[in-house]
C-alpha cells in the first residue's frame, strides 16, 4: 500500500514537472518566439496559456508595447557648414519577432542598431540643409524625411518605427556665444548710427527753429517799430491839435511834465531861487504867464 502511494506520488510529481516544462503563459504585453533546437519555429502573440515540447522548445519573450529609443547627444554638420548639437528620440515596437530574432536577438542590440540608423539618417538629411531652413517651417518636412528613411530601413529588422523626433537641436555653446557677441556688436553699431542720425536730425530741427525764431522776432520788431512810429505820429498829431485848440493849457501841461521829471530825479532837497523861471507856473498858476505878458 505504501509503495503504491509513493508510486502515485512520484507519477504526480513527474506529471507536474512535465507540465511545467510544457506549459507557458503569454501576457497582454508580450509575444513569444518558440525556438526548437536553436531554430525559431513559431510566434505566439495571443495572450493565455500555451504548450510547447519539453526539453526541445525554448521561449524568447519580447515586449509588444511601444518602446522608447533615446540616442545620446551628437554634433552634426549642416549643409552650410554650421555645427549643431542634436538629440533625438524614437518610438518603435517589435512587429515581427521572428525577423527581430534573426537580425537583432535582444532589445539591447536593437537599441544599438536603431540608434545607428537614426544617426546616419540624421547626418545624411541635415548635411543637405542650412541652419535657417532648420529653424523655419521646413523643419517639419526635414524630420518627416528622417522618420521615413528610418522606418524603411528598420522594417527589415522586424521593427516598426512609429515616430522620430528632435528632443534638442541647438548650437554648441561656443558657437552660440560667438553669435551672441556678433549680434551684440551689430546692435551696438546700429545704435551708434541711429544716435548719430538722431543728433543730426536734432541739429537740423534746432537750426530750423532758430531761423524761424529769428524771422519771427525780426518781423515782430519791424511790426512793433511801425506801430510805435504810427502811435508817436498819432500822439504828436493829438498834441499838436491840443496846442492849437488851447495853447495856454498845453503850456501848463508841458510845465507839469517838466516838474514831474525834474522833481522825481532830484535829491530830497532842491534849492531854487523864488524868481527862477522854473517856478513861475507854481507861483502864478496857469494864467500867470499870460498875465505877466
Amino acid at each position: 500500500m505504501k509503495r503504491t502511494t509513493l508510486g502515485l506520488g512520484a507519477i504526480a510529481l513527474l506529471t507536474l514537472w512535465l507540465l511545467s516544462l510544457c506549459a507557458y503563459g503569454v501576457s497582454e504585453t508580450e509575444q513569444a518566439l518558440i525556438i526548437r533546437l536553436g531554430a525559431p519555429v513559431g510566434v505566439v502573440s495571443t495572450p493565455g496559456l500555451n504548450f510547447k515540447l519539453p526539453l526541445v522548445d525554448s521561449l524568447v519573450l519580447y515586449d509588444s508595447r511601444q518602446l522608447l529609443l533615446e540616442p545620446p547627444l551628437e554634433q552634426v554638420i549642416l549643409g552650410d557648414q554650421k555645427r549643431i548639437e542634436v538629440q533625438t528620440y524614437a518610438r518603435y515596437r517589435i512587429a515581427d519577432p521572428l525577423s527581430f530574432y534573426q537580425a537583432l536577438r535582444t532589445p539591447e542590440q536593437a537599441n544599438a542598431q536603431l540608434g545607428q540608423l537614426v544617426s546616419s539618417s540624421l547626418r545624411k538629411e541635415l548635411g543637405q540643409v542650412s541652419l535657417p531652413a532648420l529653424l523655419s517651417a521646413q523643419r517639419v518636412q526635414i524630420v518627416a524625411r528622417i522618420e521615413a528613411e528610418v522606418q524603411a530601413r528598420a522594417r527589415s529588422l522586424g521593427v516598426e518605427v512609429s515616430e522620430v523626433r528632435f528632443r534638442k537641436a541647438d548650437l554648441p555653446l561656443e558657437t552660440s556665444q560667438a553669435i551672441y557677441e556678433r549680434m551684440k556688436s551689430e546692435r551696438q553699431r546700429e545704435a551708434k548710427e541711429l544716435r548719430a542720425q538722431g543728433a543730426e536730425w536734432a541739429q537740423q530741427i534746432q537750426s530750423k527753429a532758430d531761423a524761424e525764431k529769428s524771422a519771427i522776432l525780426a518781423d515782430a520788431q519791424r511790426t512793433a517799430k511801425i506801430s510805435r512810429g504810427q502811435a508817436d505820429a498819432q500822439a504828436n498829431q493829438i498834441l499838436s491839435d491840443a496846442f492849437g485848440h488851447d495853447a495856454q493849457f498845453y503850456r501848463m501841461y508841458r510845465s507839469l511834465q517838466t516838474y514831474r521829471q525834474a522833481l522825481s530825479d532830484s535829491a530830497p532837497v532842491l534849492f531854487l531861487s523864488p524868481e527862477t523861471e522854473f517856478l513861475r507856473d507854481l507861483k502864478s498858476g496857469p494864467g500867470g504867464a499870460a498875465r505877466s505878458k
